[in-house]
């Protein structure tokens, strides 16, 4: 019987050893998480296409980003994602191998090497006056030894050496108001010109020494009619402005610093042009443009100074910039929307009749109008010239047109998402066939043998191709159905530019995209802008027969009373069901927890005329709205003058045209903060759709504590008047943070505590009956967090544990948050050290597992902190039970582990936001971090103590489990034998 054992122990051992190696393969990095790389809407771009160099094109977006992308197919060779104030404001390649931005309102100027995107050098400009950022860089130009940049900024015209950065020479150009539009500099010359206009009413002309910053002229000269503000540069002596009117078009001729203006009106030019025109900057050879009329109007400029008009266009054009070709032409792109398809038309410019080249792409429609054309040429085998496009478009997306056809593509607008939510999955309708379920059973059983030859190192390459293979088939996670463990989902995100899109959580792919005709420019909605979305229609009961829905909010413009726009999309399919507006202004929008029999979710929409709209706008909506009256109340902020107020309805609006869906709203109660003291910074509630397992809580010495849990709580954050600013712009003796727990349905401070000698920025988290907030505090010159958790001493009595497990308490007697409740606070601090972008929650479908913190970092990524290190019971010395319990010991700090950096070692750059949603499997959340770069993965804050890992090997256990037996049922047989010829002796 002792070799039974002494076998089976062995056997255990060499079986149990098999088993670390099934957990990690090499091929299973990125197997639950994925990350994509985005820049966003571009709105510069330099082409270099030097025979000796990789093709590539030079790129600044409208997220601060400068980027070079790979022309061949899209991809980004480097990029820098540059500060959110640091707006790039002109870009281009000096010296054929440094490329130069020019940023933060013309007072940062960098050089980047071309090739690895490597910073040079950066250089501060320093000037007193805010103005418009020019850049310009002369082809043949040196000062001494040095090529130079020339650059216009903060009121200051700066000569700067290309190579390294240092300023030459410095002159100011702001003594008199005067707004510089263009520097001109004339090849060959010693003079560079600054043109630009003082008090929309006087033209001035600068010539100033480009060697040394001497002003050599000033030239000025009013139009007593003024301008509308905006010059458009024709040749370096000629530019054209429009009157104050917009009806009467002035060339002004400013050649050797003698100015002259010629008027014509712009009805003279034919065309039945009338009403108001508007001036396109653009940069064409001896020509410009107008919009009159939803039309676009090319004008050239003769020989002898006269306009003549040569073409007009619809107001969908988009026009590229000027190219230099061979024999001093020059050529410019034109990109105009046809249906379905879109026409790229090259021009030379002094010959407009004619095309080098013209060309039709079929275009989807959902990508809206091209905003912006960048072209590049490129010398054919015939020896002809070729042109290549780089086109914006309307959704933010970039393509690259060439020969005809579409070379390459980038969902560059997923770079600006503004809200996200989640939805599911369709359920899998279709029955399974016996034939399949027999074909899916040896699949299994051939993937899992493969794989333990695999395991036993015995597989052959061309096992290994199969075993790869097989796993890439047998992928569930991007399949278009649900699963059982609620991995699989569809990310539902709304972008900057107005357009929807659905995410896979399995990979990340695009399952549909819609850019929303109501978040479209129209003559109703002149800048449409979206603002959130909203689950409309989740159906439970009718799962099979209906599909969800989501409620996309948006507004005609950035002000609050703008009008704003409704749409209804159904999740599976993309498509608009309904949609309506421009309507009231929308300035809150409040889900209420009640549906209809179609299980559409009742919304109640706010305007700034304190009024509610209740949607969906039926009877039944209605009737349901109308009984629960009584149970709605919200709050508002008045950040600008330091007031809170809680409201609720009252009764229906009075208007011209009856509306039983509009309703009146009244004041319940204010609290007027001290405007002398204290400013709000920062506000924070409860996730409504948050699941609490229990309210109960058993400490180390068997007390039972009780959460005070409400949805009605808030928190707010104030600091002084004084320490708005950035950090540091005030004294700690001058600072000072305060927060606030407050019920919003009464208006009662459940909790207020002060922090002397600190400031913001404040970010905060709310969940279950705890906050957890993120401030600095200048007395000690570090971050900190501090939680406050709430718990309810009316139920002070229900402490007898075997009561609670008896079921003999009174936890289900009703709450009302009327009746004054009896709370008690326990907070505590630390320090920790890194500055926070963001804050947010784990959170599963029951609310059992453990809570962690989703911290997004200054340096763009996403920390995991276990929520027990933010215990306020934490002591520097815990009791044997307080560590049974969890409790850990006390220190000033939050320590940070690199293993809990749930992005690894990516960054999503630009990190704006952290969304959660819970999975089925109760130990498992799902968090998408966004940017300007994506991010998803899933997570198990307690560990997955519900489930196998997915590569569990069921053949192996079997196998194992199967030779187990037989070696206990051989070594029996030997023991008995081994017995029987021991008694034979």
């Amino acid at each position: 019987m002792n070799m039974a054992i002494r076998v089976f122990l062995l056997l255990l051992i060499i079986f149990s050893s098999m088993y670390p190696t099934l957990c990690i393969y090499e091929d299973q990095v990125g197997h639950m998480d994925w990350h994509q790389q985005y820049i966003g809407k571009v709105k510069h771009a330099v082409f270099h296409t030097q025979k000796a160099a990789r093709k590539r094109v030079v790129v600044s977006t409208e997220e601060n980003v400068v980027a070079s992308l790979d022309l061949r197919r899209g991809e980004i060779f480097w990029r820098h994602v540059l500060g959110p104030k640091d707006v790039i404001d002109a870009l281009d390649i000096a010296l054929g191998k440094y490329v130069i931005t020019l940023s933060s309102g013309g007072t940062i100027l960098r050089a980047w090497n071309l090739p690895d995107g490597q910073m040079m050098w950066e250089s501060t400009l320093s000037g007193s006056t805010p103005s418009m950022s020019l850049l310009s860089i002369p082809t043949n130009l040196k000062i001494g030894k040095d090529d130079v940049v020339f650059v216009y900024g903060s009121g200051c015209l700066y000569a700067v050496a290309s190579i390294d950065g240092e300023v030459i020479w410095k002159k100011e150009l702001t003594s008199e108001g005067v707004h510089i539009q263009q520097l001109i500099y004339p090849d060959g010359t010693d003079i560079i010109y600054a043109v630009g206009l003082a008090g929309l009413a006087q033209f001035d002309a600068y010539q100033i020494n480009v060697k040394t910053g001497e002003l050599l002229k000033h030239s000025s000269m009013v139009f007593p009619a003024g301008f509308s503000g905006d010059l458009s540069f024709i040749t370096s002596d000629i530019a054209v402005t429009l009157d104050s009117t917009g009806s009467i078009l002035v060339a002004v001729h400013f050649q050797d610093g003698e100015i002259s203006f010629h008027q014509t009106q712009v009805s003279e030019l034919g065309w039945d042009f009338s009403g108001p025109a508007v001036l396109l900057l653009t940069k064409l050879p001896g020509m410009f443009a107008l919009e009159i009329n939803k039309s676009i109007v090319f004008i050239k400029v003769t020989n002898e100074g006269k306009l003549e008009v040569v073409d007009k266009l619809g107001q969908s054009t988009a026009v590229s910039e000027s190219l230099n070709l061979s024999e001093g032409q020059q050529a410019f792109g034109l990109i105009q929307r046809g249906d379905g398809k879109i026409i790229l038309s090259v021009k030379l410019g002094s010959d407009w009749t004619s095309n080098l080249l013209q060309e039709t792409i079929q275009m989807d429609y959902q990508r809206g109008n091209a905003h912006k054309v960048f072209i590049n040429t490129y010398v054919r085998t015939d020896r002809s010239n070729g042109f290549r496009a780089l086109i914006v478009m309307e959704d933010h997306s970039l393509f690259l047109l060439q020969q005809g056809e579409i070379v390459w593509s980038r969902e560059d607008g997923l770079a600006s998402i503004t809200d996200v939510m989640a939805s599911e999955l369709p359920v899998e309708k279709d029955g399974v066939s016996v034939a399949k379920v027999e074909h899916n059973l040896f699949e299994w059983l051939k993937g899992h043998l493969l794989k333990l030859k695999g395991t036993l190192m015995i597989a052959t390459p061309d096992d290994v191709a199969a075993i790869q293979k097989l796993r890439l088939q047998s992928s569930e996670k991007s399949k278009m159905t649900r699963d059982h463990n609620g991995f699989r989902k569809l990310l539902i995100v709304l972008t900057r530019a107005g357009k929807l899109f659905a995410l896979h959580t399995g990979d990340g792919r695009i399952v549909w995209s819609l850019f929303l005709d109501s978040l479209r420019k129209s003559e109703t909605c002149q800048n449409p802008r979206g603002l959130s979305l909203h689950q409309w229609q989740d159906p439970h009961h009718h799962v099979l027969d209906e599909n969800p829905s989501v409620l996309v909010v948006g507004r005609c413009d950035h002000s609050t009373d703008s009008p704003g726009v409704l749409s209804v999309v159904d999740t599976y399919t993309g498509q608009e069901r309904n949609h309506l507006g421009p309507t009231h202004s929308i300035t809150r929008v409040i889900p209420l927890p009640f549906t209809d029999s179609a299980e559409q979710r009742l919304h109640l929409l706010l305007d700034v005329n304190r009024q509610a709209h209740l949607y969906p706008r039926t009877t039944e909506a209605l009737d349901i709205f109308q009984r629960e009256l009584g149970n709605i109340y919200w709050y508002s902020a008045d950040v600008d003058k330091g007031i809170l107020k809680g409201h609720a309805v009252q009764n229906n609006c009075i208007l011209k045209i009856a509306d039983s869906y509009c309703f009146n709203t009244r004041d319940l109660w204010s609290i007027i903060l001290p405007s002398e003291s204290e400013k709000i910074i920062a506000t924070a509630t409860r996730n409504l759709n948050e699941a609490v397992h229990t309210q109960a809580k058993v400490t180390s010495d068997q007390e039972v504590m009780y959460k005070y849990i409400s949805k009605n709580l808030l928190f707010l954050a104030t600091v002084a008047p004084k320490a708005v600013g950035p950090i540091g712009s005030v004294t700690p003796e001058e600072s000072w943070l305060v927060v606030y727990v407050i019920d919003t349905v009464t208006g009662r401070i459940l909790h207020r505590m002060t922090h002397h000698g600190s400031q913001g920025p404040v970010q905060a988290v709310f969940s279950e009956n705890w906050v957890v907030y993120h401030y600095f505090n200048l007395k000690a010159h570090r971050y900190e967090m501090s939680v406050i958790e709430i718990y309810d001493q009316s139920r002070s009595d229900n402490k007898d544990i075997l009561k609670l497990l008896l079921g003999k308490h009174n936890l289900t007697s009703p709450i009302t948050a009327y009746s004054r409740p009896e709370v008690i606070a326990k907070s505590q601090s630390y320090f920790f050290t890194h500055s926070v972008k963001t804050l947010a929650v784990t959170s599963t479908a029951k609310g059992i597992t453990s809570k962690q913190l989703l911290l997004g970092t200054i340096g763009d990524q996403v920390l995991a902190l276990d929520k027990r290190f933010l215990d306020p019971r934490r002591t520097v010395n815990p009791t044997q039970a307080e560590k049974e319990e969890g409790i850990i010991p006390l220190t000033d700090s939050l320590p940070i582990i690199p293993q809990s950096y749930v992005t690894h070692a990516l960054k999503v750059e630009g990190l704006r936001g952290i969304a959660t949603v819970p999975a089925k499997l109760e130990s498992t959340t799902l968090v998408f971090a966004y940017g300007v770069d994506l991010f998803f993965t899933r997570l198990a804050p307690s560990r997955t103590y519900d489930s196998l890992t997915e590569d569990f090997s069921y053949a192996l256990l079997l196998i194992t489990i199967a030779a187990l037996v037989i070696a206990i049922f051989v070594t029996w047989i030997w023991s008995e034998k081994k017995e029987l010829q021991e008694k034979w002796r």
